[in-house]
Parts: C-alpha cells; sequence; structure tokens
C-alpha cells in the first residue's frame, strides 16, 4: 500500500511577542520597584522646614532627629539630650570629617533646637548642617 503526500500549505515562520512584552513587564517592574527602595533616608521622617537656598550635603556621616514630640534621635536610636554628645564621639572615626545633619520637625520649638544644637558643638571636629527642603 502506497502512501500519498498530503500537500499542505508551508506556514510561515512567526514569532509570538506576548510572551516577550510580559517578559519585559515584569523587569520593568522590578526596576520600578528597586528604584523606590534606592532613595537615601537619613533620620527619621519629619516635616522639614523650608528654605530656598537649600543645597545638598555630600557627606552625611551621622543624623540628628527632632521629632514634632520633641524626642531625640541620633542615627534613628532614641537618646537622651545630655547623652548626645558621647553618642557623636562613639560614632566618630579618626581621620574623618564628622558632618552631622540636624533633622528638626517645624514645629519643634526653636529653644529645643539650639539646645541640641548646642549639645553637638560641643564635639571637638563635628560640623553642622541643618536640614530643610525646597519649597
Amino acid at each position: 500500500m502506497r502512501r500519498h503526500r498530503v500537500d499542505e500549505p508551508e506556514v510561515p515562520p512567526q514569532i509570538n511577542i506576548v510572551p516577550m512584552i510580559d517578559v519585559i513587564f515584569a523587569i520593568l517592574t522590578f526596576f520600578i520597584m528597586s528604584t523606590l527602595f534606592l532613595g537615601r533616608v537619613e533620620g527619621l521622617a519629619v516635616n522639614l522646614p523650608t528654605a530656598k537656598s537649600a543645597q545638598p550635603q555630600k557627606v552625611v556621616r551621622a543624623t540628628v532627629t527632632l521629632d514634632k514630640a520633641g524626642n531625640l534621635y541620633f542615627n534613628k536610636q532614641q537618646v537622651p539630650i545630655e547623652a548626645l554628645p558621647n553618642a557623636i564621639r562613639a560614632a566618630n572615626q579618626p581621620g574623618q570629617d564628622l558632618v552631622i545633619v540636624l533633622n528638626a520637625d517645624g514645629s519643634v520649638t526653636h529653644d529645643r533646637v539650639i539646645a541640641v544644637m548646642d549639645q553637638i558643638r560641643q564635639v571637638e571636629g563635628a560640623k553642622l548642617s541643618i536640614a530643610t527642603q525646597r519649597p
């Protein structure tokens, strides 16, 4: 018995792009989500005062945060105001500039901010920057 070959029309090769689009969207989603976590977060979230002349600080070694309740934090660890100079000295590394950024909530009293600044200035070699945001 002889078999007859049936002539089927030849299907041209095709590229299915739907799986490729799925992969591209998955990669895009990964990059978007990862960039959300790359932002520099120094200190705790406070409502910073605004200043038109604000400039970014290039080197930050430590952050001191005053929240709206008046609580004091050094590198996200709550400390009493009297212990702040010792905490700063402990974080200081010899041979490096010690730049401290003060993040004070806009509703904190001026008296409290000055008291914290005075404690920071007691540490020899510490440079103080005050965090603001642009309007």
